[in-house]
Formats: C-alpha cells, sequence, structure tokens
C-alpha cells in the first residue's frame, strides 16, 4: 500500500527556519550530514543479500552533497564495488529540491492506488524539511505510463495523474536539466570510509571456473544475522580494515570467494552513506 508518514527530525538533524525565500517558502539551515532528500527502492523480486546492500539512488545532504549511483558495466560478474559518484548542489538548489518533491506531492499526496503489478520494487521519497520528515512509497512508479496496461487497472484519473507527476519527478532527478544538474556534471567517485559486508556461503559457478581466493582483511565473517529472514549476516568495517578492503575490492569481482577463518564467502560490498553508521541501517532500510 502507499505510505505517507510524517515524523519529527531525526537525532543528530538540526535544522532551523530562516528567512523567506523567493517563493515564501521558509528557508532551512541544514547540518551538514543531514538527509535533506533520499529517492530508493524497496521490495520486489531480488536476492536476500541484494535486499540488504540495496543502495539508495540519489541522497543529498545539508551540505550540499549528491550521492547517486553512477552507470554500471554489462560484464559478469561485475565488480565487488558499486559505482557510487559524488557531486554538490548550492544551497539554494537543496531548497529548490525540496520545494519540488513536495510540489510532486511528497508529504501531501497519499491516494496512489495500487497497481496489481507482482514482483516491482516501490519507489519511496524521503523529504526533510520545516514539518520533520516527510517519506511517501509508491508502488511500482518505475512502470511507464501505457508501458504496462495491467499497471493502470484499477486506478482512478485522480490516482494516475498524481503517479504520473511523481514519476516525472523522479525521471527529472536525472536529466542533464533537472534540479541535480550541477552535480552530475562534477560528480566524481564516492570514497567511503565505512563499509558493511553482506556475507552468505560462497558456492561456486561452473561457468567462471576457479576463481582466486582472497584473504578477508575485515571483522570474522559473516557476521551478525541481518534478521528480516534474510538468512545473510553483516559485519561493519572500518578505519585501516576498510581502506585495506577497498584496495583488495579494487581487483575482486562481485563473485570473488573471500576467506574468512578457513571458510569462504560470498561478499556484497555495501559502501555506507554519510548518513548511516552499522549493518544495523542495513537492516533498518526494508
Amino acid at each position: 500500500m502507499p505510505l505517507l508518514m510524517l515524523t519529527a527530525s531525526a537525532c543528530g538533524q538540526q535544522a532551523g527556519a530562516g528567512g523567506a525565500g523567493d517563493s515564501g517558502a521558509a528557508e532551512m539551515s541544514y547540518s551538514a550530514d543531514t538527509l535533506v532528500f533520499r529517492m530508493d527502492h524497496v521490495g520486489g523480486f531480488v536476492t536476500p543479500a541484494m535486499r540488504a546492500a540495496r543502495l539508495p539512488g540519489i541522497s543529498v545532504y545539508g551540505d550540499g552533497r549528491v550521492i547517486t549511483e553512477g552507470p554500471t558495466t554489462l560484464a559478469f560478474p561485475g565488480p565487488a564495488l558499486p559505482n557510487l559518484q559524488l557531486g554538490t548542489i548550492s544551497a539554494a538548489d537543496v531548497e529548490k529540491l525540496v520545494e519540488l518533491a513536495r510540489a510532486a506531492g511528497v508529504g501531501t499526496v497519499s491516494d496512489l492506488g495500487t497497481p496489481p503489478v507482482a514482483d516491482v520494487p516501490s519507489t519511496r521519497f524521503t523529504v526533510f524539511g520545516v514539518d520533520g520528515v516527510a517519506e511517501l512509497e509508491v508502488d511500482a512508479l518505475t512502470v511507464p505510463a501505457g508501458g504496462d496496461p495491467a499497471a493502470e487497472q484499477g486506478l482512478t484519473a485522480d490516482q494516475r495523474a498524481a503517479r504520473e507527476k511523481l514519476r516525472e519527478f523522479a525521471e527529472s532527478l536525472t536529466s542533464d536539466s533537472g534540479p541535480l544538474a550541477a552535480a552530475h556534471a562534477g560528480a566524481q567517485a564516492y570514497a567511503p570510509t565505512v563499509v558493511a559486508a553482506v556475507a552468505e556461503p560462497w558456492v561456486a559457478n561452473a561457468e567462471l571456473g576457479e576463481q582466486p581466493e582472497v584473504a578477508w582483511p575485515g571483522p570474522a565473517l559473516p557476521g551478525a544475522d541481518l534478521g528480516k529472514d534474510l538468512g545473510v549476516g553483516c559485519v561493519t568495517v572500518t578505519g585501516e580494515q576498510a581502506r585495506d578492503l577497498l584496495t583488495a575490492a579494487a581487483s575482486a569481482n562481485a563473485l570473488t570467494p573471500w576467506a574468512s577463518d578457513g571458510k569462504r564467502w560470498t561478499v556484497t560490498l555495501r559502501p555506507l552513506l554519510p548518513d548511516e553508521t552499522d549493518c544495523t541501517d542495513l537492516a533498518n532500510s526494508r
């Protein structure tokens, strides 16, 4: 079901109202690591490890940092590390993004219907503003209007219009002329300082043949159970171990066998973002 939730600002997130901007909306003053906006995907038909380690598509912070997922390679197996990109936008553009998100319906729309489409992830928007945190989860928004007639069944005209408004806003976020265009133009590789590692027993792949084993440089695998019936463990890698891991991962791939305490593990590496601390953030992300 579509979800609309308003909560008070989270611990550690500082915000205060300033003067009014040109639009008449109250301006905000954010701390650097305040998550101001996020668009991510939840649910859908993916493996437990992929669900646990799934990255938000777009995260925008109080100091203007924008972290996005860059293009992925078609090579199999893919690289061990995801292609995260870091760009920046101005304080004015941060405020404009919040305004655009709310104008698209985040924090104001609740009736979006439930398309009868299976195994399609929901799109979740999170916006931090003067009224706290607004979160809106939209079922099957990634199915384009007219692209799948089943996705339109049972929806009213108002629901279809509201969904299309949100879809257009989501698409604008990756446009060269959209609200994040400046961040995309100047993006560079994101360098994490903390990495979560989601581990499951390694299974040989006959198509790939024997792969070189790599010694695991972090805390012993598999780590703590992430719960949610995922059947995967997770460890948080920090400090010098994180630096060693990033170096080793640069020449590894997504199916590399990592050796820890005499056992082999498949590890999905998940760089943590500025608003995240450890594996519990993955367990709580749905």
